[in-house]
C-alpha cells in the first residue's frame, strides 16, 4: 500500500495532504533514470580502465606472440651470423692462402647498408622501437656479410678455374742447378755491399756459380722490359712476368737467350751466369716481386727442395754475410 505524505502548513498551524500529479511522477523517475544512467556511465569507464575488453586481449595476446617471434628471430640471426664468421675466417684463413691472395679488410665486411639510417629513424618512433632497431640492425649486418661474402665466393671460384695457371706462374724452382761450383751465397734482406760498404737492402738471393753455368725460367711467362724493376747496377738482365701479380728478375748475366715478347716455360733456358754491372764475381742475382713488391725469393723454392734441403737454405739465406751486388 503506497503511503499517504503529508505537509506541514504553519500559517494554518495543520497538515495537508500531498496530492501527487503525473508530473510529479514523471518527473521522480527522470530522474532516476537519469542517476542510473549517469551511474552506468561512471562504472563502463572504471570498468574499462581495470579490465580488458575480448578485442583488447586478443590483441595483447597477438602482441606478445610477435614479440617472442622477434626474439626467437633474433636469436636465429645471432647464430647465422656466427656460421657467417665461420666462413669469413675459412675465405681469409684457408681459400685464400691456398690461392695466395689477400684476405678481405674487415672494413669492406663490416660497411653499412646505404640508406639504412633512415629505416631506423623510422623505427624509433614505434613500440618495442629498441628491440625492433636491434633486430633490423642485425638483419641489415647479415645481408652485407653475405653480399660481400658471395662476391669473394665468386673470386675463388675463378681462382679456382685458374688453379692449374697460377700454380705454373708461381716461380717454384732455382733458376740454377744444383751442381758442383753453384752456391747459394747472399740472402734477402740488410747485407753489407760489395763496393760501398755499407749496410744495404738485398732485395733478392744471390747464387755463385762459373761465368756460363745456364739459368732457367722459374716459372711460365713472357720476357717484358727491363724498364720497370730493372736497373744500370745489374748488368745484363731479364725480367720475366708470370701473371698473377708476379714477376721475376735476373741479372749480371755474361748471355741472353730470350728476347722480349716471348714465352717462357718453367726450366726454359733464358741465358747465362756473368759478372755483368755492379758485381764482384760471377754470380747470378735473383729477384721475385710479387703485386710491385719484392718478396724473399727462397719462400717459392719449394717444387724441387726437399724438408732437409730447404732448412739448410733457410739458414744459409739468414747469416749476414756480404753480398756480391
Amino acid at each position: 500500500m503506497r503511503k499517504t505524505k503529508y505537509i506541514y502548513d504553519p500559517l494554518t498551524l495543520a497538515y495537508h495532504k500531498v496530492e501527487r500529479t503525473w508530473r510529479h511522477r514523471l518527473r521522480d523517475t527522470s530522474l532516476v533514470l537519469l542517476a542510473s544512467v549517469l551511474l552506468g556511465i561512471v562504472f563502463y569507464f572504471v570498468l574499462e580502465s581495470v579490465l580488458d575488453s575480448p578485442k583488447e586481449k586478443e590483441l595483447k595476446r597477438e602482441l606478445n606472440e610477435v614479440l617472442l617471434t622477434y626474439e626467437q628471430l633474433e636469436d636465429r640471426i645471432d647464430e647465422l651470423s656466427l656460421v657467417m664468421g665461420d666462413m669469413e675466417q675459412r675465405d681469409d684463413e684457408v681459400y685464400r692462402v691456398v690461392f695466395e691472395s689477400e684476405p678481405l679488410a674487415d672494413e669492406l665486411r663490416l660497411s653499412s647498408i646505404g640508406g639504412a639510417a633512415e629505416r631506423y629513424e623510422a623505427i624509433r618512433g614505434l613500440s618495442n622501437a629498441a628491440l625492433l632497431e636491434r633486430t633490423a640492425r642485425k638483419v641489415d649486418e647479415l645481408t652485407k656479410r653475405i653480399a660481400v661474402q658471395s662476391e669473394s665466393l665468386d673470386e675463388l671460384a675463378k681462382m679456382a678455374t685458374n688453379k692449374e695457371a697460377l700454380m705454373n706462374a708461381l716461380p717454384a724452382i732455382r733458376p740454377v742447378k744444383v751442381k758442383a761450383g753453384v752456391r747459394f751465397s747472399s740472402g734477402f734482406g740488410y747485407r753489407v755491399h760489395p763496393i760501398f760498404k755499407v749496410r744495404k737492402m738485398h732485395a733478392g738471393v744471390d747464387f755463385t756459380a762459373k761465368k756460363g753455368t745456364p739459368i732457367y725460367a722459374t716459372a711460365d711467362g713472357v720476357i717484358i722490359s727491363n724498364d720497370v724493376y730493372g736497373g744500370r747496377g745489374f748488368g745484363k738482365h731479364l725480367t720475366i712476368s708470370h701473371g698473377f701479380g708476379y714477376h721475376t728478375l735476373y741479372a749480371h748475366m755474361d748471355r741472353v737467350v730470350k728476347r722480349r715478347g716471348q714465352r717462357v716455360k718453367r726450366g726454359d733456358l733464358i741465358g747465362y751466369v756473368g759478372n755483368t754491372g755492379q758485381s764482384t764475381a760471377p754470380h747470378l742475382h735473383y729477384e721475385v716481386i710479387r703485386n710491385g713488391k719484392r718478396v724473399n725469393p727462397i719462400n717459392y723454392f719449394f717444387n724441387e727442395l726437399t724438408p732437409a734441403e730447404y732448412d739448410a737454405l733457410v739458414k744459409a739465406a739468414a747469416s749476414s754475410n756480404q753480398s756480391f751486388d
